[in-house]
């Protein structure tokens, strides 16, 4: 028995209501079950009970067991002073407050539907099994599954908010460098994110702002800050490049030390940090107003026409500076652009409109279904537990789903696990 399944019985009146009496023999009349509380304290806060013929207004604890009280030392703790109620699964021991007055006990365990406790042993018996419901996650409701499904993608949107305010203080409330900041980790993805977050940390946004007329010098300011210019190659652009930063390092007084390098290993040609910065200077060189842009776009079909940049001509012909390769186009394709939308543009624009106090979650929504699932281990095996990941809405929420509950043993507070609780 474990004190968070005592708290879902208490938070959501999972007992028998009538009838209730204290270990002392008193009736007890629930009119509030008060505030959860998560931090220090009692449990539940505020809450208003009427014990035998008396309605009182305070604090509940719960515990498995009432000596736990003594085991927690709440009896030396002023806090615990307002305490009304003790629930416990097991009565073992009388207890009493600070001034040795006897606080009144429930042993909730006498109220409690068996099935519910049996459906509580099965959802967490021990085994080895991918998350705690994966032989049941298909038979959940489709309308519960479908309204948790959106809670989820907002509360990963709330997570990734908080991220875009703690950056948005580094930058002094400046929207424009935090978007370059969030591109650019994007545009490194998972091998070199930290590597290109690391150099657009290395740059005040206004150093890129003053180069942003001339893609050459763009482009010099981002490989030259990457470490890419730091080898000798006889290539006109490479030369001019090396020129450029060289003007631009002591203009403005670049250094970067503290730039992690970049990773070549693995990657596709097309992924190549090369072939990456040199389409982010190409954005920012032709939408020199990109964030207003990202604000103002609405659809997912302006979004495709916003990110359709490719590389500068030199790139169309080379992969790195060392070698040349057959001509291609290396443009930003639909399905990175997903990718961008996924992890900054959304999240950006959410974060954005709640700071303006516009209400946009219906646009957010709609854009985020009509993108494609992303594809990951995560998302396979929720799919084969159920086909249910066809946009980035459903796939963003089960990656939330599965880091944020599934993975921390929080079905009490999951809808799926309050469904199987509840069956």
């Amino acid at each position: 028995m474990q004190e968070d399944f005592l708290h879902y019985i208490w938070k959501f009146k999972k007992f028998e209501t009538h009838n209730l009496k204290t270990e002392e023999g008193l009736p007890v009349t629930v009119k509030q079950v008060g505030q959860h509380n998560f931090n220090s304290g009692p449990d539940f806060f505020n809450a208003k009970l009427e014990i035998g013929e008396q309605l009182w207004a305070g604090n509940v604890e719960i515990h498995v067991k009432s000596s736990d009280w003594y085991l927690h030392n709440h009896e030396q703790d002023l806090a615990y002073d307002g305490v009304i109620m003790h629930v416990v699964w097991e009565h073992d021991t009388e207890i009493f407050r600070k001034d040795n007055t006897a606080i009144p006990t429930l042993q909730i365990r006498d109220y409690i539907d068996f099935t519910l406790l049996n459906n509580y042993k099965k959802l967490f018996a021990k085994s080895n099994t991918w998350i705690n419901c994966e032989n049941d996650f298909a038979k959940t409701d489709e309308f519960v599954l479908a309204h948790w499904i959106e809670r989820l993608y907002f509360e990963r949107l709330q997570r990734k908010t908080d991220y875009i305010e703690t950056l948005l203080q580094e930058s002094r409330n400046d929207w424009e460098a935090v978007l370059f900041k969030m591109l650019a980790k994007n545009f490194g993805l998972k091998v070199n994110g930290d590597a290109f977050f690391s150099l657009a940390q290395s740059i005040d946004f206004s150093v890129v702002r003053k180069s942003q007329s001339d893609l050459q010098r763009l482009e010099a300011l981002l490989f030259g800050q990457s470490n890419l210019l730091s080898e000798t190659f006889e290539d006109a652009y490479f030369i001019s490049l090396s020129k450029e930063y060289n003007f631009l390092k002591q203009k403005f007084g670049l250094e970067n030390k503290h730039v992690l390098p970049l990773q070549f290993f693995r990657l596709r040609p097309p992924n190549f940090p090369t072939i990456r910065l040199s389409q982010l200077a190409n954005l920012y060189h032709q939408h020199q107003n990109i964030f207003s842009k990202i604000i103002e776009t609405d659809t997912l079909e302006d979004f495709y026409k916003l990110f359709n940049v490719e590389t500068s001509e030199f790139w169309k012909t080379h992969y790195t500076f060392k070698k040349e390769s057959k001509p291609t186009s290396k443009g930003i394709t639909k399905s990175f652009t997903d990718l961008l939308l996924i992890n900054t543009i959304l999240p950006l624009k959410f974060c954005y409109a709640k700071q303006m106090g516009h209400d946009i979650d219906s646009t957010i929504l709609q854009l985020a279904s009509e993108i494609h699932s992303e594809k990951n281990s995560v998302i396979d095996a929720f799919n084969r537990l159920k086909k249910i990941s066809k946009s980035a809405l459903q796939s963003q929420s089960l990656l939330q789903l599965k880091t944020e509950y599934c993975d921390k043993n929080k079905c009490l507070q999951c809808a799926v696990g309050n469904a199987l609780l509840t069956k």
